[in-house]
């Protein structure tokens, strides 16, 4: 009976190492580090001051209009 046991908790510690080493390994390639791709579209102020609603605030303030 001992040696049953004994072979059960074996076999679960082996299934269980083999399972987070897995985990592991699955981590860590999904934390591998990509290069970003260039960013094409314009960041802070200047996205806001591009945007048509913006720009026909502008131009009723300034009474003329302005070119894109």
């Amino acid at each position: 009976m001992d040696g049953e046991e004994r072979r059960g908790r074996l076999s679960s510690f082996v299934v269980g190492g083999l399972l987070g080493a897995s985990a592991a390994l699955a981590a860590a390639r999904r934390k591998r580090h990509r290069p970003a791709a260039p960013r094409r579209t314009s960041q802070g102020l200047e996205a806001f001051e591009e945007a048509p609603c913006y720009r026909e605030i502008v131009e009723k303030e300034l009474g003329r209009k302005l070119e894109p």
